[in-house]
């Protein structure tokens, strides 16, 4: 495939997400061309379930549209992750990733054109989010704000910001409540930011990662995690946790 064939679809730059393919990417599986077409979207581990629902709507809608069928593979994993597998060389015909930052490292990579935010509305960053806490039912811990977070004895469950978009808005978003609780003063939030990481107890590659860790494993006392992924994590578990 054509390097120059891959399209980012998402940025995230503010707590954004993603969406999308573009005609003329992809490929065919036969020689001829003919079949179906073949696209695999590379993108960030929370996406796994919209992209399960919205592939069949867009496997629909192409082929009442075109006539022809579609295939859509999907990959997950952390942003930065999954950014650098395609830089290495994944086959990917989309990217829809956590982090404008991780879609420009591709477009560094010469694997991207220029200006790609540029089309689409909202500079190619579809959807917003936030980042909340989930906690186990009934608040044991009385975890209501950022600074119950570096209280002793709370133990804190996020992703590395290393390989997880996603632990890069959780990081943001604490560093952004610092600011503004210390009055803009730097020192003061790089020392809350020094005790709350001592709080984390598992710092999984990935979003989904942190939560299979939380959720399914039973460790920690606090999730922090894209909205999504929390409301996610409640419908499957309706009696054991708080939003």
């Amino acid at each position: 495939m054509n390097k120059k064939r891959i399209i980012a679809i998402l940025a995230f730059s503010a707590a954004l997400a993603v969406a999308g393919a573009l005609a003329g990417c992809g490929r065919s599986d036969d020689a001829g061309g003919g079949g179906t077409m073949t696209l695999t979207n590379v993108s960030y581990d929370p996406t796994r379930e919209l992209y399960k629902e919205y592939n069949e709507l867009f496997q629909q809608h192409y082929r009442e549209t075109t006539g022809k069928d579609i295939r859509i593979i999907q990959s997950h994993g952390g942003s930065g992750s999954q950014a650098r597998s395609v830089i290495e060389g994944s086959k990917a015909d989309v990217v829809t990733l956590a982090l404008a930052h991780d879609v420009s490292l591709i477009e560094r990579a010469g694997l991207i054109h220029e200006g790609w935010q540029g089309d689409f509305a909202n500079d190619s960053a579809p959807y917003t989010s936030t980042i909340v806490f989930l906690v186990r039912k009934g608040n044991p811990k009385g975890i209501r704000d950022w600074d119950d977070l570096v209280k002793p004895g709370v133990s804190v469950i996020t992703p590395d910001p290393k390989s997880s978009g996603g632990a890069c808005w959780n990081f943001l978003a604490a560093w952004s409540w610092g600011l503004d609780h210390f009055g803009g003063n730097e020192i003061k939030t790089r020392a809350f930011m020094t005790d709350l990481y001592r709080n984390v107890t598992v710092m999984d590659s990935g979003a989904r990662g942190s939560t299979t860790t939380f959720v399914e494993n039973g460790q920690g006392d606090i999730l922090i995690a894209w909205e999504n992924e929390a409301l996610y994590s409640m419908r499957e578990y309706p009696d054991k946790f708080d939003l």
